[in-house]
């Protein structure tokens, strides 16, 4: 196969440094959000559930949106990240409630497991967006959301009574 004539090699040390320049690492790390916000939703799909990295990706966002609005970030961007979270965190408390029925039918322990997330968890949840057993945010921050956090508001969880 022959070079393409007009093909560059690969940059040059000084190219390098120069678009590194050109980076700031809020750039970097919307870009990780943004990633984690789509593996998030892909982790909570039935064709690659995997729980553990959904929730992972809502605590990293939870604690990255404090830090772009605070070091200049726009503001339209860390409320767009706000939303996407709190439509993962929506997705994750779906999935938790699909799995859990499911679960104690495969383990054949009936109401049992069940009973690790009931309707009143998975309606408290759902409408806080927060992954089960885990207080909301500002419960876990000791103050009142305020902006678009609001709506992120809840009920303590149960692990909290």
């Amino acid at each position: 196969m022959a070079e393409d004539p007009g093909a560059q090699g690969p940059p040059s040390e000084e190219e390098l440094l120069a678009a590194l320049d050109r980076i700031g690492v809020s750039d970097v790390l919307v870009q990780a959000a943004a990633t984690s916000i789509s593996i998030g939703f892909r982790r909570v799909s039935a064709d690659a559930r995997d729980l553990p990295q959904a929730r992972l990706a809502i605590e990293a966002l939870r604690a990255l949106e404090p830090v772009l609005r605070e070091n200049g970030v726009d503001e339209a961007i860390v409320r767009d990240l706000e939303q996407a979270r709190a439509n993962l965190q929506l997705a994750y408390a779906a999935a938790v409630a699909e799995t859990a029925p499911s679960q104690a039918a495969a383990e054949g322990t009936g109401d049992d497991a069940a009973a690790e997330v009931t309707p009143d968890d998975q309606a408290s949840h759902a409408s806080e967006g927060a992954p089960p057993g885990e207080p909301a945010a500002d419960a876990r921050e000791g103050s009142a959301p305020e902006g678009p956090a609001a709506d992120d508001a809840a009920v303590a969880s149960p692990a909290d009574e």
